[in-house]
């Protein structure tokens, strides 16, 4: 069993990773599964989900985006209720200061920033004053080891900014920014950016790069994603972001017994 600390809640898990499900409150997120609100994000938690994870803007290749007053609108008030409801923890993901001073409001514990808050020194300390934790993620064209130089610095920067060190998650940002060969070895070497000595996220879930792997559709890309995720969580990995919340959980329980 192992604990980690998320915003202000400490939780554990007798597996070998912690499973976040995905819910887009968008029309527009690159599969039509995650689309959905308070019962999806309500279903995925009595699927098992430790973490819930809440977009209000998709950022799937060529997405269309949308203004503060919308995003805010899509996921202030589905925070809100999953709040009145349960204790799981609750991220959000967006990039937007107005969003994310909101969400804080509303309790949520983990902000996950796309762009890992560049320029944005005060959402940092406000984040910080929060006691909240955050996911920091790259998105730049490069492999493994510009991927660590990267976010190794900005990890480094945000405890400048006053965030805790055991409240620092970081994502090499498979998807984003990367040819194929990238996304590959950004997966292949989890280890390396493991031993940076922070807990890692990988969001494989469905994502071209195992399309491209597989010769599969988003619809039939589950198995090449449960593959992927084993063997990150093999590596180190200790979260992994998910569109199938029973399907990861039931991997991690095998690797939990054959382990």
């Amino acid at each position: 069993m192992f604990s980690m600390t998320f915003g202000k809640k400490t939780i554990s898990t007798e597996r070998p990773a912690f499973v976040m499900g995905i819910v887009n409150a968008t029309p527009d997120s690159f599969y039509e599964n995650s689309r959905g609100d308070f019962d999806l994000a309500m279903k995925l938690v009595e699927d098992g989900a430790d973490i819930i994870d809440i977009g209000g803007e998709s950022t799937r290749p060529g997405f269309t985006p949308v203004d503060e007053q919308e995003e805010l609108d899509r996921v202030i008030p589905l925070i809100e209720k999953l709040r009145k409801n349960t204790d799981v923890v609750l991220s959000i993901d967006t990039t937007k200061p107005a969003v994310i001073s909101e969400a804080l409001e509303c309790g949520v514990d983990i902000i996950n920033n796309v762009l890992s808050f560049d320029n944005d020194d005060s959402t940092l300390m406000e984040i910080a004053d929060a006691d909240a934790s955050v996911i920091l993620m790259h998105h730049e064209g490069e492999g493994i080891d510009g991927i660590c130089s990267y976010l190794k610095k900005k990890a480094e920067f945000c405890q400048k900014k006053g965030i805790s060190h055991n409240k620092i998650i970081l994502d090499p940002g498979i998807g984003f920014g990367k040819s194929f060969e990238q996304n590959v070895e950004a997966i292949k070497y989890t280890d390396k950016l493991c031993s940076l000595g922070y807990p890692v996220l990988m969001a494989l879930s469905r994502k071209s790069s195992i399309g491209m792997m597989t010769g599969r559709p988003v619809e039939q890309r589950l198995t090449g994603t449960v593959t992927a995720d084993i063997i990150s969580v093999q590596k180190g990995a200790k979260i992994i972001r998910v569109h199938d919340v029973l399907d990861a959980i039931d991997s991690l329980n095998v690797m939990k017994f054959l382990n």
